[in-house]
This record gives C-alpha cells, sequence and structure tokens, in this order.
C-alpha cells in the first residue's frame, strides 16, 4: 500500500532565509505546484491525502474543491506554516472543514514539530502524521521512536517511511537529491520490509526554484525542482504502479488497520 502525501501550505521557504515575502506571494507558488501535483495523479488514477494549512483552505477554495472532487482526502496541517502553535490543532479543524464541507479526521504539524496527542484525540482526529523518524540534523532527532505506525492516547500515529535498520529518510528531500534509481530501490526495500509505504511532498518543489534566486533557497531544495520534480514524482507513481501497489488514502489505511 502506497500512503502518497502532500502538505500544501503556502510557500514560506524565502522567509527562512530573511527574505521579505508575502502570504499573497506564498499562496501564488503553492497554487501553481498544487495544480501540477494534482494533473500527475489524475493522469496516472492514483489518490493521495493533502494536509492543508488553514491558511491555504481561505485563501485557495478552488483548489480544495478540485482536490475532493478528484478522490483525494483533505487533512489538516495547521493554520499559518510560519508561525506554528499547539492551539492550531483545533482552529485548523474549524478552517478547513468549513471551507471543505467535510469532516476532517487526519493532521500533520508543520515541519513535523511534536504535537499533544490528547489534544489531537479531544478535537475529533483519527490519526497524526506529524513524525518523521529519523536522524536529520537540525531537524529531527527520532532514532528511539517507532518506525512504523502505533497507537498513542487513542490516535494512530503513522510516521513518515525510513528504511530498516539506518533509518534513511525517504521524504521528499530525499528525491530531491539522489539518483532515481537508487531512491526507488530504498522504497522498494521498505515495502518489502513494512508491507506499505509513507512519504510525503509540497507544492512549492514542482515550481521553477532555480530561476529565482532571490528566494535564496539552498541548492539541495533547488536541485530538481520544477519540471524535474514533476518528471521524478511521475516516475515514481509509475515504478509503483508497474509493481502492483495500491494508492490508498491515510484515513483508508486507519481504516484497514482498526477493524
Amino acid at each position: 500500500m502506497i500512503l502518497l502525501s502532500f502538505d500544501i501550505e503556502e510557500f514560506d521557504g524565502p522567509r527562512e532565509h530573511g527574505v521579505d515575502y508575502s502570504l499573497e506571494e506564498g499562496m501564488k507558488v503553492s497554487i501553481e505546484g498544487t495544480n501540477i501535483i494534482l494533473d500527475i495523479l489524475k493522469a496516472n488514477d492514483v489518490r493521495a491525502t493533502f494536509f492543508c494549512t488553514g491558511n491555504f483552505a481561505e485563501n485557495a477554495p478552488d483548489i480544495i474543491e478540485r482536490i475532493m472532487n478528484e478522490g483525494h482526502e483533505v487533512a489538516c496541517h495547521g493554520v499559518d506554516h510560519w508561525q506554528p502553535k499547539e492551539s492550531d490543532f483545533a482552529l485548523s479543524k474549524e478552517i478547513v472543514e468549513n471551507v471543505s464541507g467535510i469532516t476532517i479526521t487526519g493532521y500533520r504539524q508543520p515541519r513535523m514539530f511534536p504535537v499533544v496527542e490528547s489534544e489531537i484525540k479531544r478535537v475529533g482526529y483519527r490519526y497524526n502524521s506529524s513524525l518523521n523518524p529519523a536522524f536529520i540534523p537540525g531537524r529531527y532527532m527520532n532514532l528511539k521512536t517507532p518506525r512504523t505506525w502505533f497507537m498513542k492516547d487513542g490516535v494512530m500515529q503513522i510516521p513518515a517511511s525510513v528504511t530498516p535498520h539506518l533509518r534513511f529518510p525517504l521524504f521528499w528531500l530525499s528525491l530531491h537529491n539522489l539518483p532515481e534509481w537508487i531512491y526507488h530501490r530504498m522504497v522498494r526495500r521498505v515495502l518489502n520490509h513494512d508491507g506499505y509505504f509513507v512519504t510525503y511532498f509540497h507544492p512549492w518543489e514542482f515550481y521553477e526554484l532555480k530561476k529565482h534566486p532571490e528566494f535564496k533557497m539552498p541548492f539541495i531544495i533547488k536541485k530538481h525542482s520544477g519540471s524535474d520534480m514533476a518528471k521524478r514524482l511521475d516516475n515514481l507513481v509509475k515504478m509503483l504502479k508497474n509493481q502492483g501497489h495500491k494508492f490508498i488514502t491515510y484515513n483508508e489505511f486507519v481504516d484497514l488497520k482498526t477493524i
């Protein structure tokens, strides 16, 4: 089973590098990238889960509608990606549900920061996918956490996939920088070991970041961005489909594991 997901947030990368960058500018980048992602998924007839910030939902309700119309799941990703708060759990759910008109059952904290599972449960989420069980300098030190799904405080935890033993992370940055054949090989290893694969990307990865030096984005993020990343995602989806794997939403995964 393939749990493919996208964190559709307002692009705030330039702000991390001292660039004055508005919400409106960030939304333009992310809307373009999200439409590219949706085109790829539609062409390959696969479904995914879209973790959406409150800012994105309020400023792009037509994109939320397209996501749902094309059979994907909408989940929550905080309110303001630049300034995540613990109180966002409830407010994010309220905003995204108001825009989408549906009940939201999943949450992912911006930048995979820790959350309080008891609060996640209290406001009505079934699952939390805010854990990258790897060591990434300057970001995560999660080598002692479970690397596959587990229950905590009545909420299913769905970590991003890492390789067995060495826990090499297989998230978005890995597909940018590794040779594709190596990334594909490690994905297949995880599938053989765990029986499922979880990964995530962002819409701004599919924007031509290389053409915008004013963003001051690091090389490891700009590398293979834009059309190159669109091709890499398409190749990954095609490889997994050719291997006979099924793409499901996170909510469907919870249903399967809690029967």
